[in-house]
């Protein structure tokens, strides 16, 4: 019978940074404007860690019942360890994205009504990543989709429902945090990639290989921080977001050293404590400046 700490461990909280970041960023893009409103940020933070918490239970759901994770490495998975009945992951899964929905709907109305298109599409994104006839993350795409949704959407969508605009400071935020957020996924498919050939999943990292997976995720790791100089022409502060390199680099350590399996495990954690500290810093500096 699961427990508590069970489903705590499946909701994966290793990848929450992936919905925090997006909203830390896109505030501080939307203060640059003079225009960041407290409420409609706690609103966006709602809707991104309810969408992450549901995607993550989604994913369990689907993978489970395919028998993706019957044999897999790494934290425990409720509907593949058999510790949880499949309706009631994706019970909890679809509940998430309803309490995602419900805040989503409510900034759309403070701002514009398309965005509850936005909002049905990024459920959809999350349901067939894994979930459907013929899901996108078994064929490679789901790096794409993890940068457009937790980088390019969340980011400027944050901005957006807060100033009522974009700009290229917001955008430069946004390619940054989706480059950090597709490196957490490339740390999680390079582990995988045994279990997930021998399965047929496949994922981008299987497609690539052993090797180009590596190197991939450190240009992924490495964007943001371009980015960061980049947004000088913004404010000199930007360069705050050199202080998220320390933890860049020790995510890419692992990967660069040839490590397998568990011990890949910490790349996934400092991927996504770097793509923190950099939102957090970088959000502070435009504020700032």
């Amino acid at each position: 019978m699961a427990t508590a700490g069970h489903w705590i461990e499946g909701a994966r909280p290793r990848t929450l940074p992936n919905a925090i970041a997006p909203v830390f960023a896109g505030t501080g893009a939307a203060a640059a404007l003079g225009e960041a409103v407290w409420w409609k940020a706690l609103l966006a933070l709602v809707v991104a860690l309810a969408f992450v918490i549901g995607v993550n239970f989604a994913n369990d759901y689907s993978d489970g019942v395919r028998g993706t994770d019957d044999d897999r490495v790494g934290p425990v998975r409720l509907v593949g360890s058999g510790l949880v009945a499949p309706a009631l992951v994706k019970r909890a899964a679809f509940t998430c994205f309803g309490i995602g929905a419900a805040a989503g709907i409510a900034l759309a109305l403070t701002s514009a009504w398309w965005l509850i298109v936005v909002g049905a599409l990024c459920i959809a994104g999350a349901w067939f990543y894994t979930g459907g006839r013929t899901p996108y993350g078994y064929n490679g795409l789901g790096e794409v989709a993890v940068f457009v949704f937790f980088g390019l959407v969340a980011v400027l969508g944050t901005q957006f429902v807060q100033a009522g605009r974009v700009d290229w400071a917001g955008l430069a935020c946004a390619v940054a945090v989706g480059s950090f957020s597709s490196a957490v996924l490339v740390s999680n498919n390079l582990r995988d990639i045994p279990t997930d050939t021998v399965t047929g999943k496949h994922t981008l990292a299987v497609r690539l290989g052993d090797a180009r997976t590596r190197v991939l995720h450190l240009v992924l790791v490495a964007v943001p921080f371009v980015m960061s100089v980049a947004l000088v022409a913004a404010t000199p502060w930007a360069l705050a977001g050199l202080l998220a390199a320390p933890f860049a680099v020790r995510a890419n350590a692992p990967v660069r050293s040839g490590a397998s399996g568990l011990d890949l495990v910490p790349a996934l954690r400092d991927s996504g404590l770097a793509m923190l500290v950099w939102a957090a810093a970088t959000g502070l500096a435009l504020a700032l400046g």
